[in-house]
């Protein structure tokens, strides 16, 4: 078996893949065990992630957790095989978007994936939007 040559990725490696993606997973913290979820999300090139939750019903667990979570973590990666991959981490504030930078949310949203299963799912009773404020990145990569 060979040798493990993973190192860590630079910033413009760990920002390059951020900007690809446009998926990933986020966690909070739920009574001791994390939650996790898969997301869409937008970088802004700087310092943050924006994701857009789709409303449906009552208030979601995702909903909740995100409004009383004072940090979050996400992660998104990328493995093309064995020996070639990538996987960054983002820890930082998760705060929901106000109206005045939905503009910031929408650019930032440019790059994110976006299923067809909600395009049609119903009755939603709205989108709201969340920002995670980065303070904290790593990143990890095993090239071919």
């Amino acid at each position: 078996m060979p040798e493990s040559s993973a190192v860590s990725m630079t910033d413009g490696e760990i920002e390059e893949l951020l900007t690809e993606r446009g998926v990933g997973t986020l966690a909070l913290p739920d009574e001791g065990v994390p939650y996790i979820v898969p997301m869409s999300f937008g970088y802004d090139g700087a310092s943050a992630l924006y994701f857009v939750f789709l409303l449906f019903g009552t208030k979601s667990r995702k909903e909740t957790l995100s409004d009383q979570a004072e940090r979050g973590r996400f992660l998104v990666y990328r493995a093309r095989s064995v020996y070639d991959w990538q996987s960054v981490s983002c820890t930082g504030q998760i705060e929901t978007v106000p109206s005045e930078d939905w503009d910031e949310l929408q650019s930032a949203m440019q790059n994110a994936w976006h299923p067809s299963l909600f395009s049609s799912a119903s009755p939603m009773r709205g989108i709201e939007g969340y920002r995670l404020r980065i303070d904290e990145w790593t990143g990890i990569q095993q090239r071919e």
